[in-house]
Formats: C-alpha cells, structure tokens, sequence
C-alpha cells in the first residue's frame, strides 16, 4: 500500500507531502489546486510498475528500464507535449521531484526530471520488485457504452484520449474472478446491483448488458447515466 507521496514542482504543486490511510482517503480542495493531478501522479507510477510486473517473463526492475517506463506512463496519463511541460512553471530551472513511499520498502521508488526532459526520467532509487495487481483509475466519464472496439481502436490509432480510459477498458473486459461468489464480494455488489436493478453481463460480441431479473438484457446505452457509472464499479 501507497504509504505517502512527496512532491516538489509538479504541475501545480511547488512542494507538497501526503501520507495514506489503509482504508478510504478522500482529497479535498478547490478548483485548480492539483487533486486530479495528485491522483494521476499516484497511479501513472503504480499502474507502470504493475503493468512491467504482469508481462510475461518479467525481468527485475532496473532503472535503465524504470527511466523510459515512468516518462512514458506520465506522457500517456497527463498527456503534455513534452514530460517537462508537467515541471511546475516558474523562473529558474527546477526540477520536479516524486518520491513514493510504500508499506513494504522494497516497492519505494523516487524520480525526477527537468524542464527541458523529453523522454525520460532520472531514477534516484528504483524498487525492488515489482508491483502486484491492477490499480484503479475511474475516468469522470463512464465507459460502458463505449466499451465494444475501443482497447483496439486506441492502440492502433492516435486518440486524444488519456490512457486511464484505456487502462480502465482493459479492466472492464477481464475475465470475472473465480471468486465472485465469495461473501465479501457480493457484501459489496449487493447494493450497486441492488441500485442499478440488475446484473452487468459482457455477451460475446464485447457489448455489456444490464440483466435484470425476469427480464432481456437491456443495452448499456439505453441504461441512465448513473447506472452505467455504478456498473463500472460493480464490474
């Protein structure tokens, strides 16, 4: 688990340290003050170290690799012209600074770039090993209705789309888990069924339906909006 973040002179941020809870954090703040940055900072690094763990054959982190791997990440996430655009914008030539601290140490990494860097970051300390599981990053957007072709149509073409629509696409089209059964699951898919009214099913064709009991799969774009952003959650 992200333990804390320390931030120097990214995007809107001159300085700034957070640290996290187990459980639930909530972010708050005005307009323009750099939570969804905060959040896109947080998973660009965990989604890349996840992403390098989950190739097949994965070799140990080396900052060799680490250097491209997290400018790129940040490149797909932000989407900047260049990394030092997300250099917070003032005189002089600083650097920005992330450092990331996690409650097993051998995962702690810390990088910074410059404003003139194009592709490429410079390791300070590179973890150990990499990253279990698959982060989480919710667009504002659903993307359900979008779902059917869309994976394939951004990797073969230029979309200006973040890559957190893409990541998050991925997730939705993975296979259920084995253990969907399981008490502590359905304790949590009980009210988001409950409110949507029914089950989300993917057929075969890549469309995702809203099954509800006695009743023909309703297609997701015919589904309210709230809804679909509730099956996200529930799939």
């Amino acid at each position: 688990m992200l333990q804390s973040l320390e931030i120097r002179n990214l995007t809107v941020f001159s300085e700034a340290s957070f640290s996290f809870s187990p459980q639930l954090n909530v972010v708050i703040g005005e307009n323009g003050t750099g939570k969804t940055h905060l959040l896109k900072a947080a998973y660009s690094v965990l989604a890349a170290t996840a992403e390098e763990g989950r190739k097949p054959n994965a070799l140990p982190p080396t900052k060799a690799l680490l250097q491209t791997r997290m400018a790129e990440k940040l490149m797909a996430i932000f989407r900047p012209d260049s990394l030092g655009r997300l250099v917070r914008r003032k005189q002089g030539r600083d650097r920005c600074d992330l450092r990331f601290t996690f409650d097993e140490p051998e995962l702690n990494i810390d990088f910074s770039f410059a404003p003139s860097s194009k592709s490429e970051v410079t390791i300070e300390k590179a973890p150990e090993r990499w990253m279990k599981g698959s982060p989480v990053y919710m667009p504002t957007r659903e993307l359900m209705t979008i779902y059917p072709g869309f994976v394939p149509t951004y990797e073969r073409h230029y979309l200006e789309f973040e890559e957190t629509w893409r990541d998050t696409c991925l997730l939705l089209g993975a296979p259920l888990l084995r253990n969907l059964k399981d008490k502590k699951i359905r304790k949590l898919l009980s009210p988001l069924e409950k409110a949507m009214g029914g089950e989300i099913e993917l057929d075969k064709s890549g469309r995702f339906y809203l099954r509800m009991r006695g009743q023909d799969g309703l297609e997701m774009p015919l589904v309210a909006e709230g809804p679909r952003k509730l099956a996200m959650l529930a799939r």
